[in-house]
């Protein structure tokens, strides 16, 4: 698993010198749409009391202060001290699951995401730049991660984050095809260049504003670490932490839009 992570870190830290203009929000180009546009929009918000109090949870970020706490690349090994660091501090979380040497590695740990009410999502099979690679490939990336999750947990993923960001139209098409919204990020502390958990730290809590993205990666040692700082230091700043699928509440995530 170290191997793996290690190799991640290397593809990471030269992807972040190509897109060093663009760190807040993918290397995609892509339009976006915000979290609070999502939840003003009509055409995906609930008009019933009972389906919107089921979306919000105790929640509702048009009135709360909330940002969504998001990680990539897992499972690994170091997520079950990460999922217990979220059950102790009531803290919900977005996992991003890869499929090869994760998912298939540890399928306890997704069933037990998804147990414990995180929302569970794809960030691809392989770690396949989506841009670099045919349509059928594209469909296969995202199509194997969605049945094994579905698998594992009942329930299909509705959200995908592409690698490193990268996205273009042909990957909306998909993504729409499949039932699936494409999520960036507002925040990233680079965890892949570091394993000094206070500068993960430092770096998140520098970047965090309300309707935030915060963008991590469990499987690097520094990360989880700095997860029970960061969550304290924002819950003394007023954030209330929530799903993605939350922070758009009552607008919810359309197939093929990118959301940020």
């Amino acid at each position: 698993m170290k191997n793996t992570g290690a190799g991640l870190r290397a593809v990471a830290i030269a992807a972040a010198a190509a897109c060093l203009a663009v760190t807040l929000t993918g290397c995609g180009g892509a339009d976006t749409t915000q979290p609070s546009a999502a939840r003003a929009d009509p055409a995906t918000t609930p008009t019933t009391q009972a389906t919107q109090a089921a979306r919000f949870g105790a929640v509702d970020c048009r009135q709360a202060k909330c940002i969504a706490l998001t990680f990539d690349a897992g499972p690994s090994e170091n997520s079950a001290r990460l999922l217990d660091i979220l059950k102790e501090k009531q803290v919900p979380a977005t996992f991003f699951l890869l499929g090869e040497r994760h998912i298939e590695k540890y399928p306890e740990l997704v069933r037990r995401m998804a147990a414990e009410g995180h929302e569970v999502a794809s960030h691809t099979w392989d770690h396949k730049i989506l841009t670099r690679i045919t349509p059928e490939e594209i469909r296969e990336e995202l199509r194997r991660p969605n049945d094994e999750i579905e698998r594992l947990t009942g329930r299909r993923p509705t959200l995908m984050r592409p690698p490193q960001g990268r996205t273009n139209e042909t990957v909306h098409e998909i993504s729409r095809e499949l039932g699936l919204a494409e999520v960036l990020w507002t925040v990233t502390a680079k965890d892949y260049t570091t394993t000094d958990s206070a500068l993960i730290e430092r770096r998140v809590l520098a970047q965090a504003d309300r309707d935030g993205i915060i963008l991590l990666h469990d499987i690097y040692d520094g990360t989880v670490p700095a997860v029970p700082g960061i969550i304290d230091a924002l819950k003394e700043r007023g954030f209330v932490f929530v799903t993605v699928p939350q922070l758009l509440a009552p607008g919810k995530a359309l197939p093929g839009r990118v959301y940020r």
